[in-house]
């Protein structure tokens, strides 16, 4: 399974990949779309992109190509370069008719410059948009409520991993409500195993355990109001006592002493895992990949998952999700073929399509997906994965991709702070109400 970088913007980009500040509403009807022209896709260049290749070829030799009298380029933009290609690109007069992103935050600069075509109604009067795709994944790329974005790989929800070997040989069972989650720490640490792996070094895999706190103890109504840009929503009590319950995790010894020196990109808080040294580990859906690449044997026999546990008293429904739910695909305002690039964007929705994405490893958006599941390499972790999206009310969008690109190195700091005991849970609140 592909991972896709999830991390892009925590790289050496992180706060250049857009703002507001130097995007004009610059379009591509100066020669990239248009009777007869080429629609120009620029797309992350890792190696799914053949999916999208495979796509396009399949538009160009279709009739609705020849309808829409245009044909499909794209542009393959190396990883690292991707998010400050695209701005440079959105901001001049040869900016691409569609382009990859990740929703949310990612595309709000766009938004505000007049540079994204609203695709609400567009999905809502096509057949083929309206039921091709999951609901919540749908929405998680919204912004304002407004659809911009059409899903176009596979999607990535976050999910509480365990050893089976250490849950048969101390007699646990997977949590599915808090209590549970904290007689299982409890156990373990009287075992002299760490409960849970926690890679603190980068910082993100602190974050997933306050979106799943968030959403548990409040309710996904409780994010939306930051996502949409409004700071004082982090001053809501569910904020405050997702802290406290971090910090009660960390003091009791939740992630072990040294979690702050474990790193997940070099592998070491997945080998906790796999060598027995940790119980648990909360992870994006690729933990199993990255598994699979450095543990095959615990990958295939000993590898568990399940959802994140309900919060007793809290508003969220454990039903939800928190993750990355998919990339988009969204289309430039000034395209000058917009039916030629909402043609191609219906083959996101096709079998072809599908059936390119689970061979890929991934695990479609698409309604019609999980009966071809069976194809997948582990066609039961795939089931497990679409089967919890698909009934979920809400999938909530990674908070570092969600929010303002001016936020998210802030937040992300603060998070860490937290963690490491440099910042009390009152703080950490402040601090992000703070924001601007």
């Amino acid at each position: 399974m592909q991972s896709y970088s999830r991390r892009w913007f925590l790289g050496a980009g992180a706060t250049t990949l857009i703002s507001a500040a130097g995007l004009t509403a610059c379009g591509s009807g100066s020669g990239s779309g248009g009777s007869g022209g080429t629609i120009t896709a620029m797309v992350y260049g890792d190696d799914a992109v053949k999916v999208q290749d495979k796509a396009a070829s399949r538009f160009n030799a279709s009739a609705a190509a020849a309808k829409a009298k245009a044909k499909v380029k794209m542009e393959r933009i190396p990883a690292s370069d991707y998010p400050a290609k695209l701005r440079t690109a959105m901001g001049s007069p040869n900016a691409p008719d569609i382009f990859f992103n990740w929703g949310g935050g990612s595309i709000k600069a766009y938004k505000e410059a007049g540079q994204l075509l609203d695709l609400t109604d567009v999905i809502k009067s096509d057949s083929v948009l309206s039921t091709g795709f999951l609901p919540s994944v749908v929405a998680a790329g919204s912004l304002d409520g407004h659809e911009y974005g059409i899903p176009m790989r596979g999607m990535q929800p976050v999910l509480l991993f365990y050893n089976k070997s250490v849950f048969t040989e101390h007699k646990l069972t997977p949590p599915t409500t808090w209590d549970q989650l904290l007689d299982n720490v409890a156990k373990l640490k009287k075992a002299g195993v760490t409960p849970f792996a926690l890679g603190g070094v980068e910082i993100w895999p602190e974050l997933m355990w306050l979106e799943y706190l968030v959403d548990r103890i409040g309710g996904p109504q409780v994010f939306d109001k930051v996502r949409n840009g409004d700071a004082s929503g982090w001053g809501d009590p569910a904020v405050l006592k997702a802290a406290q319950t971090v910090k009660q995790l960390v003091d009791d010894g939740a992630f072990g002493k040294g979690f702050s020196s474990v790193s997940y990109n070099n592998g070491g808080a997945p080998a906790l895992l796999a060598k027995g040294k940790a119980g648990m580990h909360l992870m994006g859906s690729w933990e199993y990949s990255t598994q699979l690449g450095k543990f095959p044997d615990f990958a295939k026999k000993e590898l568990g998952w399940c959802a994140f546990p309900s919060f007793e008293g809290g508003a969220g429904d454990i039903r939800n999700v928190v993750g990355n739910p998919c990339n988009y695909w969204s289309v430039n305002a000034r395209t000058s073929n917009k039916d030629g690039a909402i043609a191609f964007l219906r083959d996101c929705a096709s079998e072809a399509y599908t059936k390119d994405l689970i061979a890929n490893g991934d695990v479609p958006t698409t309604t019609i997906a999980e009966k071809m599941l069976d194809s997948s390499p582990n066609p039961e972790f795939a089931t497990f994965q679409y089967q919890l999206v698909q009934k979920a009310p809400n999938f909530t969008l990674s908070w570092d991709q969600a929010v303002d690109p001016d936020w998210q190195q802030p937040m992300l700091t603060e998070i860490n702070k937290l963690f490491v005991g440099k910042s009390s849970p009152e703080q950490f609140v402040s601090a992000l109400k703070g924001l601007k």
